[in-house]
Formats: structure tokens, C-alpha cells, sequence
């Protein structure tokens, strides 16, 4: 895939798309920095990049974790008709903010779900996933253990990243074994996303869940493996 992400949405998808940045703009409360006319670039250009992962565009079931206003989930949403979108998010005022632009936008494969993502994989959410998609949320050797639980084994998990990290990369190499997880691919983005260092890492579920995941929420945040 080359040049805009967006050249291929037809007019109905652009049209659903406007509706979700249309509310946002109107958004009081602080869901997203970036509200102005950047905003196709920032959100959905960035965001249709993930279908350049062949394995995210034949999804059948996507979990968007840490969701935040909707980014990349409700594109993906819009993008993927025959998938279905989980938008996790903890923060109850992003959620209220996701379900409004899902019902104006009329965006019937995507779901809010207010809970962590830990507790998601404890429960019905576990295994439950083709590919998890995490844009802004965190260290990558954090992304793949809270992934790691929501796949079913051979899914993966795409994570949007800025400037390349040596560090930050290989203590995900080091957790790999521990998280039944496997990093894959890294694709530079940049020139299609709009932001100069926007690379995709691709991280792939080698096998069953490791039976001390999910740990309780916010531990992988505050001591991350590897």
C-alpha cells in the first residue's frame, strides 16, 4: 500500500468518518489533543495504515485496547465491515464519547466495552481475538502482555509507534518467551501516516496463554517483563 491510506474508502465510509471527527471538534470534554483541521491526517490517515498488516484486514474479531477517543478502532470499524470492533477503554467520558460517534455515524460493527483490558482477558474476552490494536498506549513489552491473553494463538497484535526505541524493542525480545509472543515486523509508516517516525510493530501469539496472564490490572504498566 502506497501514497493515502484513505484513497480507498468509498463516499459512505468518508461520509462516517467526517460524522466521527464532526462530533469530536464539538467534544467539551478532553478526549483528544488534536480536534482541528488535522485531524484526518492525525486520526484516520494514521489509523488506516494498520491495513497494510494483511493479518488486521482479515480479521474476523478486533479488540482496540486503550482506545482512547476511538483511534484506530472505529476506522478500522468503518474500513472493516465484516469485522467486529471492541473499543476497550477504562475512561467512562471516552466511552460516552465513542458510543455517541458509533450511533451518529451509524457504525454497526464496533462495541464500547468500559473495562480494563485485564479484565477482559479474565473473562469472556480471553483468546477471544484475531489481532489487538494499541495506538499511544504504552511500552511495547507492556502492549504484548496485555495482548497476549485477548488472542487466540497465531493472532497478532499491531501497535502504533513513533521514532524507533533499540531499548524499548529489545526488552520486548527478552519478555517474547514469557508473553507467548513473538515480534514479527516493523513497517515505517511515516510517509503515508503524516507523521515523519510512525512505525507499525507486528507482534504475533506463538501459543496457548501462559497461565499467570493476565496479572492484575496496571501491573504490566508499572513492571513491565523483559
Amino acid at each position: 500500500m502506497s501514497g493515502d491510506p484513505a484513497a480507498a474508502l468509498d463516499a459512505a465510509a468518508r461520509a462516517r468518518l467526517e460524522t466521527v471527527l464532526a462530533l469530536l471538534a464539538e467534544e467539551r470534554a478532553s478526549v483528544s489533543s488534536v480536534v482541528d483541521e488535522r485531524a484526518w491526517q492525525v486520526h484516520v490517515t494514521d489509523s488506516l495504515t494498520g491495513l497494510e498488516v494483511e493479518e488486521l484486514r482479515e480479521a474476523a474479531r478486533i479488540a482496540d485496547v486503550g482506545a482512547g477517543a476511538g483511534f484506530p478502532g472505529l476506522v478500522l470499524a468503518v474500513a472493516l465491515p465484516h469485522s467486529q470492533v471492541d473499543l476497550v477503554e477504562s475512561v467512562g467520558r471516552k466511552c460516552e464519547f465513542m458510543r455517541r460517534a458509533i450511533e451518529a455515524a451509524g457504525i454497526a460493527n464496533a462495541s464500547v466495552l468500559n473495562t480494563r483490558s485485564e479484565d477482559l482477558a479474565a473473562a469472556d474476552g480471553r483468546e477471544a481475538y484475531d489481532a489487538v490494536t494499541a495506538r499511544a498506549v504504552g511500552r511495547l513489552s507492556t502492549l504484548a502482555e496485555l495482548a497476549s491473553p485477548l488472542l487466540e494463538p497465531d493472532g497478532i497484535l499491531v501497535a502504533w509507534k513513533g521514532k524507533r526505541d533499540g531499548e524499548e524493542e529489545q526488552q520486548l525480545q527478552n519478555a517474547a518467551q514469557a508473553l507467548a509472543m513473538r515480534p514479527e515486523q516493523i513497517l515505517s509508516v511515516g510517509d503515508r501516516a503524516g507523521s515523519e517516525h510512525r512505525h507499525l510493530h507486528v507482534v504475533r501469539k506463538t501459543g496457548p496463554t501462559p497461565g499467570n496472564l493476565p496479572r492484575n490490572p496496571g501491573i504490566a504498566k508499572k513492571r513491565p517483563k523483559g
